[in-house]
């Protein structure tokens, strides 16, 4: 699990009593929701943009968060980036990283995914999860495009995506890699759903892919469902992140078969002394009481330091990819 479920349940709450407020950030911010569409539920996170008001910072249930509520929208035909979190995690799960880049001109939507993160997590164990997944990013960035108060504001032509772990096989997916499901039929034993049935038969539809996406900065990607054989298709300039140590079935061996297995043979960015998590921002005290597993590095990791350097690199990355 990427986030306390109850520390993030009571965040998305105090979000959205602050975003009927008039409270001032460092950038825009506004709540997004993201209709249902047939069987595929509602939506729900922020979206953080250039905002040209002062910076204040403010606490947003236990973390601190930069934002203008409904700041008017500084720019036009802006790059968009869309966040997709690891397990169990929340659209605030990235949210310094989400910072940087409005800091530096981009719109940034961030979403929790129904049934996998800390707010639901009914369906997390399940392979479903990593059907609907690519699928929840696709409609997020159709809705940013259409029906969004800002659409207008986005260049089409300049979008791209951030994910971790999950969120790294999703972005994967989205970039044209193809999960090989049949091999861990297992995770449908006992279900009788039709999703588990196209498994067994080997009639799965085809993965949800997203053209629109230009460039994307991966993190940790979980790449249990992947082979080498999986990438052929995968043609954006990818920047690649990996900790030293893994964690939560991601390891570094696996990372590495992910850039040898690319096309275009993206160089790794092996974070020295790091796990797993110290992807997530740095963790207020009083939530790094409460989950020591997701707060806490190795000695002499200094996880702040890092994130400085970290979203110096994908601003860069994102500037230069997308120009």
């Amino acid at each position: 699990m990427t986030m306390s479920r109850a520390c993030l349940a009571g965040a998305t709450v105090v979000l959205g009593w602050m975003l009927c407020a008039g409270t001032a950030f460092a950038a825009g911010i506004q709540s997004l929701a993201v209709p249902a569409a047939g069987a595929s539920p509602a939506l729900s996170g922020a979206v953080w943009y250039p905002c040209a008001l002062a910076p204040t910072e403010l606490q947003l249930g236990p973390f601190r968060i930069s934002a203008v509520k409904d700041c008017p929208l500084a720019g036009r035909r802006l790059p968009l980036i869309v966040i997709s979190h690891g397990m169990a995690g929340s659209f605030l799960g990235h949210r310094d990283t989400a910072q940087a880049l409005a800091d530096a001109g981009f719109i940034v939507a961030a979403i929790s995914h129904p049934g996998d993160s800390a707010q639901d997590s009914s369906s997390t164990d399940e392979l479903s999860v990593f059907v609907r997944r690519p699928e929840d990013i696709r409609r997020v960035v159709d809705h940013l495009l259409g029906a969004a108060p800002f659409a207008s504001a986005i260049d089409p032509d300049r979008i791209g995506l951030f994910g971790f772990s999950r969120g790294g096989y999703t972005g994967l997916v989205l970039a044209g890699a193809v999960p090989v499901f049949g091999r861990h039929a297992a995770m449908c034993e006992g279900r009788t759903d039709d999703l588990c049935a196209a498994v067994r038969s080997g009639q799965l539809a085809p993965p949800v892919q997203d053209g629109r996406i230009r460039a994307a900065v991966i993190a940790d990607p979980l790449a249990l469902f992947f082979g080498a054989e999986s990438f052929g298709a995968v043609g954006i300039p990818i920047q690649l992140w990996r900790s030293e140590f893994g964690g939560q079935g991601v390891t570094p061996a696996g990372v590495g078969a992910v850039a040898a297995a690319l096309p275009a043979r993206p160089a790794i960015h092996t974070v020295a002394g790091a796990g797993h998590f110290a992807f997530l921002p740095p963790c207020p005290p009083q939530f790094a009481q409460a989950l020591p597993e997701l707060c806490q590095d190795r000695p002499g990791f200094d996880r702040k330091a890092f994130h400085d350097d970290f979203n110096a690199q994908v601003v860069d990355f994102f500037r230069r990819s997308m120009p």
